[in-house]
């Protein structure tokens, strides 16, 4: 591999991994405000506070960067599914992969939105990870659910459209956080506070068998 981005050669210096820091820091802004089509490589370099000579030396294009953030992203958003148990009760296992992902749209509302941007562009630079990885997964944790359903030990629901609305429920307040902060008019914390006991609520009447 060239360049910075390389995977053999001598380890990156403390100023080349910051400013490869700063400058993925500055894509995720740009890409979850204004999409991979609207950001643009001066944007970047701008809040990156680097020339852009200096940002393609690290990166070299914007396609470069976006899918950086997009496959540590997955890894990332991935992790909460992976972790429901089969060994576990049921409705416990699924309320905190509920909480989880409400907490990741609490902690990483820009990466939500760029998830969210890439998916509504039709998933053009991602499609064959959703395909792959994300469907392997989700199917598998889908065969768990089915099977708690198979034992009585949770209510009759199709598992693809469960994780479906366990993602509309708390992505929503990471991709559409302007209209929420508009008008429920409060703190970041009491919005959550507020939206995990109500999820916890409605999922936990919902499941139960």
């Amino acid at each position: 591999m060239t360049r910075d981005g390389r995977t053999g050669g001598a380890p990156r210096t403390r100023i080349q991994q910051r400013n490869r820091r700063a400058i993925l820091d500055a894509a995720l802004d740009c890409f979850s405000a204004h999409g991979f089509r609207g950001a643009t490589l001066d944007q970047i370099a701008r809040a990156a506070g680097l020339s852009k000579p200096n940002l393609l030396y690290y990166f070299p294009s914007k396609d470069a960067m976006h899918a950086e953030l997009l496959s540590s992203l997955l890894t990332t958003w991935l992790d909460p599914l992976r972790a429901i148990d089969p060994a576990g009760d049921p409705v416990e296992q699924i309320l905190a992969y509920v909480h989880r992902k409400l907490e990741m749209s609490r902690d990483y509302p820009r990466e939500s939105r760029l998830f969210a941007n890439e998916i509504l562009q039709g998933a053009p630079r991602f499609g064959d990870r959703i395909g792959g990885e994300l469907k392997t997964l989700v199917d598998e944790k889908c065969a768990v659910i089915a099977q708690w359903q198979a034992e009585g030990r949770i209510a009759p629901l199709d598992p693809h459209h469960l994780i479906f609305s366990i993602w509309a429920t708390t992505q929503h307040y990471a991709d559409f956080e302007v209209q929420v902060d508009e008008i429920l008019a409060q703190g970041r914390a009491a919005q959550f506070d507020a939206a995990a006991v109500f999820l916890d609520t409605i999922y936990r009447r919902t499941l139960r068998p």
